[in-house]
């Protein structure tokens, strides 16, 4: 069964950098695309970034849009959210998910606070 979990959260500054984390098992990491969504206190969960398998394409939403970029490591079976310039409205708990024959997979979060 696939597992996900996340790491790298925490208080920042506005302005300030993190780097999220999240290791998958369980499947074939390198075969499937991954992505990063977010849930705001109060606010239903967004997408936020998706990076695709052997070319590594990626993609992200406009809110973070020259700001947030995703990577991954498919020897390390980890995908990454380097989050730069970070503001407060950035202040999620932020999710790592891939869909793996049939079946969404999250884990369980690591929560980001931007604030000063």
């Amino acid at each position: 069964q696939a597992q996900l979990v996340e790491s790298g959260g925490g208080l920042v500054q506005p302005g300030g950098s993190l780097r999220l984390s999240c290791e998958a098992s369980g499947f074939s990491f390198r075969t499937y695309a991954m992505r990063w969504d977010r849930q705001a206190p109060g606010k239903e969960r967004e997408w936020v970034a998706i990076i695709t398998t052997f070319r590594g394409s990626t993609n992200d939403a406009d809110s973070v849009k020259g700001r947030f970029t995703i990577s991954r490591d498919n020897a390390k079976s980890t995908v990454y959210l380097q989050m730069n310039s970070l503001k407060p409205e950035d202040t999620a708990v932020y999710y790592c998910n891939a869909i793996v024959g049939g079946m969404h997979y999250w884990g369980k979060g690591t929560l980001v606070t931007v604030s000063a």
